[in-house]
């Protein structure tokens, strides 16, 4: 007994090594490939009858034992906004909708071509902005350590694209084409790869498109959260920051505001319009500066603040700030206040 296990060892350890070698799978073998024959009726039996219509030959499977790497064609990404394409259609070729905010379709596409060709380090062989036709120079689409994807190349081709911006005349929406017009390699260039390598190209630009809206959609929303807080007066002639926003919305949205800034709402008094809230600052690290959460300053003390939100004469609504015992700030520490708010309003792109 005492020689069992370590030889129970030894062989499950030589199974483990051997893997494939003990456990075959012979599923691929072309003996296992068989063709599927009509059904035969015993001689005392007639055969079925079969509409001709729904007649199928024979099925017959070349087994070939060397793999053939296929691909499917490379379809075009709409990942930008507004952007679409034409079922059925031949060339690599995308639409674009004025999204808003874009002043100019085209020259915000031509924008995003030139970008791709300054990601790429090249430049532009011929350029018509007005014709919205671009010619770029010799560049590798696929990157040598993307080369996996297409087969272990060892020699990354080059290729040069065409680029041609075609926009309707409401100038509400435009198309870009890619087209392959020259191609260093050494595989053989076939249509089937002719379109994949126009498709990534045109990608390249869609992707581009997106990333360039959608940091404009951050600015417009920035642009948008822009109030008004002007040094004033409230009613009673007391220093306040001012706004034109109608009273309902400051007061629904501003507590709101404030949490974003370090403060811990204690009380709202909707009858009054006053808001309590205990103010403390954050320490900041360099990890806050690195990715942008560096959070806002102000140039107040910690402790507790009454915020007394009221209609103004004029139509428009009134922060007057005091301290934890009701007096007002001094003019100069409103000053600093009104100037560290709008900033972080602007910053962080909130509107009230």
């Amino acid at each position: 007994m005492q020689y069992w296990i370590p030889k129970a060892l030894a062989v499950s350890v030589l199974v483990s090594l051997s893997g494939c070698s003990v456990f075959t799978s012979d599923a691929h073998n072309e003996r296992n490939y068989r063709a599927h024959e009509p059904v035969k009726a015993p001689a005392s039996l007639s055969q079925p009858a079969q509409d001709p219509v729904y007649k199928m030959d024979v099925g017959q499977y070349d087994n070939n034992p060397e793999a053939t790497n296929y691909r499917p064609p490379a379809q075009v990404l709409t990942i930008a906004k507004g952007s679409w394409v034409e079922e059925a259609d031949k060339q690599a070729r995308i639409y674009f909708d004025k999204n808003d905010g874009i002043e100019d379709l085209d020259v915000f596409i031509w924008d995003s071509i030139q970008a791709v060709l300054a990601d790429n380090n090249i430049s532009a062989t011929q350029q018509d902005k007005t014709q919205g036709t671009l010619v770029t120079d010799w560049y590798a689409i696929v990157k040598p350590e993307e080369s996996w994807l297409w087969g272990n190349d060892e020699n990354v081709d080059l290729e040069r694209f065409k680029f041609t911006i075609e926009e309707k005349d409401h100038q509400r929406t435009a198309s870009l084409t890619a087209e392959l017009i020259d191609f260093k390699g050494d595989k053989p260039l076939t249509d089937l790869l002719k379109q994949q390598l126009e498709v990534r190209a045109l990608n390249q630009v869609v992707s581009e498109f997106d990333y360039r809206y959608r940091q404009l959609e951050v600015d417009m929303r920035k642009r948008q959260g822009i109030i008004s807080l002007e040094l004033g007066f409230d009613n009673k002639g007391n220093a306040a920051l001012v706004t034109e926003q109608a009273y309902d919305t400051v007061f629904d949205r501003f507590s709101g505001f404030l949490e974003r800034l370090s403060f811990t709402i204690v009380e709202i008094n909707q009858e009054t319009g006053l808001i309590t809230a205990d103010y403390a600052k954050v320490e900041t690290s360099v990890w806050d500066s690195i990715w942008g959460d560096e959070p806002t300053a102000l140039p107040i003390d910690e402790g507790q603040y009454q915020i007394l939100v009221s209609k103004t004469e004029q139509g428009g609504t009134s922060l007057t700030w005091m301290d934890d015992q009701g007096e007002i700030l001094e003019p100069g520490t409103m000053n600093g206040l009104q100037q560290a708010l709008e900033a972080a309003l602007i910053k962080r792109g909130i509107k009230i």
